[in-house]
């Protein structure tokens, strides 16, 4: 289990889709090839059948379409104040800019040294983050930093820090029987889960321009993530059952006020979180 619970916490989760530029290049594809038929090719190429027709592709060859982060900051006199952030925003939505997403999201990093919390974000997001800036040719000096000695500073990529905590990592083990995915722990925890969309969903979405429908998508994964998360707190003794309620009361008020605000997504999720409450003895 993790040793610390920062004042600042960054709870993230992203969606990527296939990469037709990236696909193009490595399967050397003619240009005349529609990014959907390339992405086809993709899929072809790393094992689909008609049982399994989108297979798992390496996250080297995807694109990241969205990137959501719950904050939590605890303030001096102790108070916590929540908050979701997602990219892009509203304003960015009808031309998507995959490098501006993540040089804002990496300078978000690298100023507030936030701790960083995932769900398989070790082996997955934090990898595909790191590849995509590579290949946007960004620079993100703040966030790569490493100190000297893990002890000495903050430090994103080290197993030995808790700078960077994956979920995952802390409630599942070596062998397919003891790794769950965020759905089942979640579910087995009476937390809302994958409601409408499965992760395999997100390139219909993307195929379809509804990019708004991702980043929705998103948020609930990360409000999901947080949840998670604060059982895994309030399990390592760093707060007490009173204070878990506390803040799920102020994360239901929350998203109840970005609903009147028109995120509508949360509905059904507050919905199927509180029939959970009812029918789980242990919530």
């Amino acid at each position: 289990m993790f040793k610390r619970v920062h004042s600042e916490v960054w709870i993230f989760d992203m969606e990527w889709v296939p990469d037709a530029v990236t696909g193009r290049r490595v399967y050397q594809l003619p240009d005349s090839l529609s990014d959907d038929d390339v992405i086809e090719v993709m899929y072809q190429r790393n094992g689909a059948t008609p049982e399994n027709p989108r297979p798992f592709l390496k996250t080297v060859l995807c694109r990241i379409v969205s990137i959501s982060v719950l904050i939590r900051r605890v303030k001096a006199e102790g108070q916590v104040q929540l908050s979701i952030y997602s990219l892009p925003e509203k304003s960015d939505l009808e031309q998507p800019d995959e490098a501006r997403l993540l040089q804002r999201f990496l300078h978000g990093l690298g100023h507030n040294r936030p701790q960083l919390v995932g769900f398989g974000s070790r082996g997955a997001d934090l990898v595909i983050l790191l590849q995509r800036a590579l290949a946007h040719q960004l620079e993100a000096t703040e966030f790569c930093r490493r100190p000297d000695k893990p002890w000495e500073g903050v430090d994103y990529f080290a197993n030995a820090t808790d700078w960077h905590i994956d979920l995952k990592e802390h409630f599942g083990a070596f062998g397919k029987g003891s790794i769950p995915s965020l759905h089942e722990l979640a579910s087995a925890c009476g937390i809302p889960g994958k409601l409408d969309v499965e992760g395999s969903g997100v390139l219909d979405l993307w195929q379809a321009g509804k990019l708004a429908d991702i980043v929705a998508y998103n948020e609930c994964d990360t409000v999901t993530t947080y949840l998670v998360w604060l059982r895994a707190v309030h399990l390592a003794g760093f707060i007490s059952f009173e204070q878990m309620q506390a803040e799920q009361a102020q994360l239901q008020a929350m998203l109840e006020h970005r609903m009147q605000q028109g995120a509508a997504h949360f509905a059904k999720f507050l919905e199927t979180w509180h029939r959970y409450q009812g029918n789980t003895a242990t919530t």
